[in-house]
């Protein structure tokens, strides 16, 4: 398979716009094409989340870019940056007040068109002059209730072009204006007439027939599934504004040395806040004085709390569940992790994958082809010889039952739900074309250090010589280690203060450069490092000893020798631990039909004791750090689709080479804009939450895909047969698109491995 490198994001002209006025899918490819013949455009827009993403050369201003959107019949807006969260209650009401109006008009809608279906349906309770009882119910729906479609169908119509709400006025329209015709002109308002309901075509010339309900009816149920569907996109976008609204109100931030509470939005790096418990974590920053557990799972979804101290970082948003903490503020505003979540999240939500694109084609052509199919239809049944009524109904159901709003939703609203239960598990999805890749990989290479282990130096294993006490080897060997700031001393001089307290204080300390430590503890002089430095102090190696570092080091472990004395008295086994799911999660990705292969710069031993552990097979050891791109491109020359997990800055190349990347989002920055999946938990499952949602997001997709053409397909010809009762196709019309919604919905569900 031949691979493209995939550069490094660079930052164009691009802004986010709030698009006014769509009824559907046909809408938002209007909009887009019209962007798109603006010199250097480049526009995506989204019917489901109502926004346009649009990059845009510098001769090209937003206000070029609003007034084009305004032209076409719609209107646009710049967004106005998210908001935190408030406890301004008609703040937070006022989402669902923008359906009130949409409520409103469909429960006014059903109240009169129900009287006007079930007169229709039941001759036998067809009195004297029903017909004009159903006219004075039926009038209101069709014009106060179908005022949105007329309006949105006379604007496209001055623009030249055609939409759903053309299909749903022409309809609606022409069963109203019939009916009006038969009762006024023809023998429908004579006292006594009754006709009785059928859903199959009887031949007559019409004079004596209306469809009031027909038009009232159809009005009424597509009223219903846009209340639906946009109650249902509200829904499916409720995780990304609960991620928006994470964040802290204000903080206590320390000025002239005392507390001064102000508003998150004043801070500013540098700046010292105070953190108690019980608090959010205001903003990004590293702790300065104080230790605690921070509960991270609003971010991650990590549920159990992670132990914090001075040199830590904290994440803004994230909850102080211990002590009380000093934070010295690194990031704010739009550069913070959350508000970072956030744009992916959006950019994902925005964006488009192929299958969209293909379906948005089919939708832009298809409102004219079925105008054209209802003309031919209105045609061939009126030359037929069946008559005018039968005709007319064939047609009205035509144009009614194929408006392709089902098709424009499949993909968005799949997209809008996946992406935002993904934001609540800790995954973030860059775009909607990541998804499709996905579903080929069948390769993972995994980055050893800070990925498949934690990237941290831990004190595995205490040896002591015979005769020796363990918890005097350590507690010796971790004072003097103290003293350096090696990362395997400060392993060792970590766990002796867990294992057995406070460490006595080291006197003459000295630093052998590349073999170890050396000083005096309690009047011991003390060596500390790799055997040769022991050897060369004149230090006695027992036979025991020599055993237990030979075989740390084939376990792919640092061994590091301690003695006094003239003797050595044990071995400290230290390694960059495996992390504790990280032997799951390999299992996780073959279980999900891909093949694990672990990629180190470590020597061949510690790369197969560490494989071995966590049931790998296949290791690639010894790489440098420029040189794993060239693994990745070589996998890919042996026609393997890569996924690529990793977390340095020495990952970013081989991050945008893969297929697939996927960064810890708990390593370098370069990282993260290098990969095309972000995972917020320091977590291999997370990984495998990733794809699994990728993969499920895709066949949510398709699934609605499929259904969505499947409708259209199967009811046309019916329709065009006169087999379907306008009414009816009203219906199935307006529930085709709830069941997408519906379907996508489902994502909700999606759980972590674990």
């Amino acid at each position: 398979m031949a691979s493209v490198v995939r550069p490094l994001p660079t930052a164009p002209n691009q802004i986010e716009l709030s698009i006014g006025g769509m009824t559907c899918a046909s809408c938002a490819a209007r909009i887009e094409k019209k962007l798109n013949r603006l010199d250097g455009v480049t526009a995506t827009v989204n019917y489901a989340t109502e926004k346009a993403s649009v990059r845009f050369p510098a001769e090209v201003s937003p206000q070029d870019l609003i007034a084009t959107v305004e032209k076409t019949g719609y209107t646009a807006q710049l967004p106005p940056p998210p908001k935190a969260s408030t406890d301004d209650p008609a703040e937070k009401a006022q989402p669902a007040d923008e359906l009130s109006a949409l409520r409103t008009r469909l429960w006014t809608s059903v109240v009169l068109t129900v009287p006007v279906v079930v007169l229709a349906m039941v001759p036998a309770w067809q009195f004297t002059y029903w017909q004009w009882l159903s006219l004075t119910l039926a009038a209101p729906v069709v014009v106060y209730g179908g005022l949105p479609f007329h309006r949105a169908a006379w604007t496209n119509l001055r623009h030249g072009a055609a939409t759903m709400d053309t299909l749903v006025s022409m309809g609606t329209l022409a069963a109203f204006g019939w009916s009006l015709w038969a009762l006024f002109f023809g023998t429908a308002g004579t006292t006594g007439m009754t006709h009785p309901f059928s859903l199959d075509i009887s031949r007559t010339d019409g004079a004596g027939a209306i469809y009031l309900e027909a038009a009232a009816g159809v009005t009424a149920f597509i009223l219903a599934g846009r209340y639906f569907e946009a109650r249902s996109k509200r829904r499916a976008g409720a995780a990304m504004r609960a991620l928006l609204e994470l964040g802290a109100k204000d903080v206590a931030v320390l000025r002239g040395g005392a507390e001064q509470r102000v508003p998150v939005a004043d801070l500013v790096v540098g700046d010292r806040f105070v953190v108690r418990p019980g608090e959010k974590v205001a903003t990004d920053g590293v702790i300065e004085d104080g230790t605690s557990a921070v509960d991270v799972s609003m971010l991650t979804g990590e549920s159990v709390p992670v132990e914090v101290g001075v040199g830590d970082s904290v994440t803004g948003a994230t909850v102080n569940a211990g002590g009380r903490l000093i934070v010295r503020a690194t990031r704010v505003g739009a550069d913070t992790q959350l508000a970072q979540m956030g744009r992916l999240v959006e950019q994902a939500q925005t964006g488009k994958a192929d299958v969209q694109r293909l379906a948005d084609r089919i939708s832009g052509v298809f409102v004219p082809i079925v105008i054209a199919l209802a003309v031919g239809t209105l045609g061939w049944w009126a030359g037929s010889g069946a008559g005018w009524t039968a005709a007319f109904t064939a047609a009205v159901a035509v144009l009614i039952i194929a408006c392709p709003c089902a098709l424009g939703l499949a993909t968005p609203t799949a997209l809008l739900v996946g992406t935002g239960r993904g934001a609540q598990l800790g995954i973030l999805i860059k775009g909607p074309e990541v998804l499709e890749s996905t579903r080929t990989v069948d390769t993972v290479v995994l980055d050893k250090t800070g990925t498949v282990t934690t990237g941290r130096m831990t004190l595995v294993d205490t040896v002591p010589a015979d005769g020796q006490d363990r918890d005097e080897l350590l507690r010796v060997a971790g004072a003097v280690e103290a003293g350096s700031e090696h990362p395997i001393a400060q392993a060792v001089a970590r766990a002796a203060a867990e294992a057995t307290g406070p460490l006595p204080p080291v006197e003459e300390f000295g630093n052998v450069e590349g073999l170890g430590v050396r000083g005096t503890v309690d009047g011991r002089k003390v060596v500390v490092g790799r055997l040769r430095l022991l050897r060369e102090e004149s230090l006695a190696v027992p036979a025991e000893v020599e055993r237990a570092r030979a075989a740390a080091e084939a376990a792919g472990q640092t061994a590091i020798a301690v003695g006094w004395n003239g003797a050595v008295r044990g071995v400290l086994a230290v390694a960059d631990v495996v992390k504790p799911t990280s032997r799951e999660a390999v299992a996780a990705l073959r279980r999900l039909g891909l093949t694990p292969v672990l990629l180190t710069g470590d020597n061949a031993t510690v790369a197969r004791a560490v494989a071995d552990e966590v049931g790998v097979e296949e290791v690639i050891a010894e790489v440098l750090p420029t040189d794993k791109v060239e693994v990745v491109k070589r996998l890919q020359a042996e026609g393997k689709v890569v996924a690529m997990v990793g977390d340095g800055v020495n990952d970013a190349a081989a991050l945008a080479q893969a297929d697939l990347g996927l960064a810890i989002g708990t390593g370098a920055d370069v990282a993260i804009e290098a990969s095309d999946l972000t995972l917020v938990r320091g977590d291999l499952l997370a990984a495998v939450d990733a794809i699994r949602l990728s993969r499920h997001t895709l066949r949510i997709i398709k699934s609605n895909l499929f259904w969505a053409f499947a409708y259209n397909i199967a009811a046309l010809p019916l329709a065009a047969a006169g087999l379907l009762n306008p009414m009816i196709a009203g219906a199935t019309m307006a529930l085709s698109s709830v069941f997408v919604v519906a379907n996508s919905l489902r994502l909700r569900r999606f759980s972590a491995v674990r």
